[in-house]
C-alpha cells in the first residue's frame, strides 16, 4: 500500500466517542489490575529493587522490537565492569534504561512530562542532539518488501504544532476527561504518527506511556512496561496504528491498548510477587545462618543480580576484606554463585537472575474482568 501524501496531523482529543460500553468496561478492568499491582510495588521494602531490575528488562524487551538484541548477560556485565567492552546493542539497551531511569527523575521533579522532556530523553536513546526532524523524506517502509507504509509529517512546523498539541493533552486534564488509560494509547498513537525525529521514536514512545502512567499517579514508580505485549503481538499494534490513521477506528485501537495494560499487569504482577517471595526466603534463611544479616546486604542482592566485591564494600560501608568474606560465605552457603573473569571475582544471585531471564509467560488470551 502507497500512500500519496504525508499523514496530516489532527490536534487532540479525537473527534470521535471513545466513551463506549465496551471502551469503559475495559477501562475500569484495567484500572483495578493496575492499582493491584501499585499496591503490591508499594509492600517491596526498597523499590529501587524495582526500579533497576525491571527498568533494564524493559530496555531490553523495547529495543527488541527495533531488532537490537542483547541478552540479560551481557547487560549486567556491562553494568559492573568498567572495563567490559560491550558490543553495541549491549550500548543501545543501556543508554535506553538511562534515559528511562532519567526521565523518571524528571517527571518525579517536575510533575509534568514537557517537550523538552522528550527531547532529553530522545538524545539520551539515540546519543546525539539533532531534535525534531527539519528534512522532509521521511518514510516508514515494510521490511520485507521496502514498500513505503506509512508518510510522517513531512515539515518542520507541522511536527513542531503536532508536539505542542501534544503536550497540552498530556498535562492539562481539563482538555479531555477521558479515562487516563484511554489517553495513554491515544498519546501513545499520536506520538508515533507525528514520528518527530530521525530515529528513536518507537522507544521514545514507550518510555512516554510509562512515565504518563506515573504523572497520573496510576502508579508510583515505572514498572509497567507494554514492550513485551507488543513483541508477541507486534503485526496487530502495527496494523491497528494504521487503521486509525486510515480509517480513523480508534475503538480497536483503544481497546487493544488497554488489553496491554491488562496482560502487562498481570504478568509484572506476578514477577513482582515472585522476587518479594525470594527476597523474603533470602532474609529468613540469611538472618538465621549468617551474624552479618542486614536489611541493606538483602537490599543489595536484589538491586544488583551481579555484583562485586567494591559494589558491595560502597553499598555497606565495610571493609573489602571484610566484603569479600561475606561475599564467600554467602557463596558457601548457596545463596551466590561465583564467577571468575581474569583476575577479577563477580557474584551472581542466581535465583533473581533466572527470574529476569525467564519471566512469567504472558497469557495472550482476552482476559476476562476481575469480577466474572
Amino acid at each position: 500500500m502507497n500512500l500519496a501524501s504525508a499523514w496530516k496531523v489532527e490536534g487532540l482529543p479525537p473527534d470521535t466517542d471513545l466513551n463506549t460500553p465496551e471502551i469503559l468496561k475495559r477501562a475500569i478492568d484495567a484500572n483495578r489490575y493496575l492499582a493491584e499491582l501499585k499496591g503490591i510495588c508499594n509492600s517491596i521494602p526498597n523499590q529501587d529493587i524495582l526500579i533497576n531490575t525491571l527498568s533494564l528488562q524493559e530496555a531490553k524487551d523495547s529495543s527488541e522490537i527495533e531488532n537490537i538484541i542483547t541478552t540479560h548477560d551481557a547487560l549486567f556485565r556491562a553494568d559492573l565492569f568498567e572495563t567490559y567492552v560491550a558490543d553495541a546493542s549491549t550500548k543501545e539497551v543501556q543508554d535506553y534504561a538511562r534515559a528511562l531511569r532519567i526521565g523518571f527523575e524528571l517527571i518525579s521533579e517536575h510533575k509534568i512530562l514537557t517537550i523538552r522532556h522528550i527531547l532529553k530523553i530522545q538524545e539520551i536513546i539515540e546519543s546525539n542532539n539533532a531534535g525534531f526532524r527539519r528534512l522532509p523524506g521521511t518514510e516508514l517502509k515494510n521490511p520485507a518488501t521496502n514498500e513505503t507504509v506509512f508518510i510522517p509529517p513531512q515539515s518542520e512546523k507541522e511536527i513542531k504544532f503536532g508536539m505542542r498539541n501534544l503536550e497540552l493533552f498530556i498535562n492539562d486534564n481539563n482538555v479531555s476527561s477521558l479515562d487516563p488509560l484511554i489517553k495513554m494509547a491515544i498519546i501513545h498513537h499520536q506520538f508515533e504518527s507525528i514520528h518527530p525525529f530521525y530515529d528513536g521514536n518507537g522507544r521514545t514512545g514507550r518510555i512516554i506511556n510509562i512515565l504518563y502512567l506515573v504523572h497520573q499517579n496510576l502508579l508510583d514508580i515505572p514498572v509497567l512496561y507494554l514492550s513485551r505485549y507488543i513483541i508477541k503481538t507486534k503485526g496487530t499494534y502495527y496494523q491497528l496504528l494504521q487503521k486509525v490513521r486510515m480509517e480513523k477506528d480508534w475503538h480497536s485501537w483503544v481497546l487493544y491498548m488497554l488489553e496491554g495494560v491488562i496482560q502487562t499487569s498481570r504478568q509484572t504482577l506476578e514477577m513482582v510477587l515472585e522476587i518479594r517471595d525470594l527476597m523474603m526466603s533470602y532474609k529468613h534463611q540469611i538472618r538465621k545462618e549468617f551474624k552479618f544479616y542486614s536489611q541493606d546486604l538483602i537490599n543489595h542482592l536484589f538491586r544488583h543480580p551481579y555484583t562485586k566485591i567494591k559494589h558491595f564494600q560502597k553499598d555497606l560501608k565495610i571493609s573489602r576484606l571484610t566484603a569479600r568474606k561475606y561475599l564467600e560465605e554467602l557463596t558457601k552457603g548457596g545463596y551466590l554463585q561465583k564467577i571468575r573473569v581474569g583476575n577479577s571475582n563477580f557474584y551472581i544471585n542466581g535465583p533473581l537472575y533466572q527470574l529476569l531471564a525467564n519471566p512469567p509467560q504472558m497469557n495472550m488470551e482476552k482476559t476476562e474482568s476481575p469480577n466474572g
